[in-house]
């Protein structure tokens, strides 16, 4: 059985992302010391879920520093479980070959009509979401606010900080 994961905002090799505040000024990533520990407790959380035939919808925000990195994130990448697909974050580059040799696709956004949701990096506003999709609101799963809550509730934020660092199949995140 194939299972479908969201996840999103891993940004592998990103330094700096361990001194970033939120809206209350409180760190986004307080649990690590180094990008080096931030990295493997990720990859680890990711592999824990995600099996090799199941499907990840990665939602922006991939990594970092795409030439002094490339070694360590071509490692990465190639080291997380499933078939990935992105969603361009505003921190991706739709040109970088890392990410076109590692993700089956990559788009701006996807919808995904089996379970009635829209994906993007950035929350959609609320007068896309409000459009009918087959009888019913869309919801839209995105990233992109870390550990600001989402705006409506309409959207999911799956921003790996409010997911454990651990993709989230889509049918559980509708469920709660």
């Amino acid at each position: 059985m194939t299972n479908t994961f969201v996840i999103s905002d891993t940004h592998f090799n990103h330094a700096n992302i361990l001194t970033f505040t939120n809206f209350k000024n409180e760190k986004v990533r307080p649990e690590f010391s180094t990008v080096e520990e931030m990295n493997e407790h990720i990859i680890e959380r990711w592999n824990s879920v995600v099996k090799d035939n199941d499907v990840v919808y990665h939602l922006g925000d991939v990594h970092f520093g795409k030439s002094q990195n490339e070694k360590s994130n071509r490692s990465i990448l190639s080291r997380l479980r499933g078939r990935k697909y992105l969603c361009l974050g505003n921190h991706d580059d739709v040109y970088d070959p890392i990410l076109r040799e590692h993700f089956k696709k990559v788009t701006f956004w996807n919808y995904l009509k089996e379970f009635g949701v829209a994906l993007s990096h950035v929350p959609l506003h609320e007068s896309t979401l409000a459009e009918a999709r087959h009888g019913k609101e869309t919801v839209n799963i995105h990233g992109h606010i870390h550990r600001n809550a989402p705006p409506s509730p309409r959207h999911i934020n799956v921003s790996v900080e409010w997911v454990n660092y651990t993709p989230v199949e889509v049918s559980e995140l509708l469920r709660r």
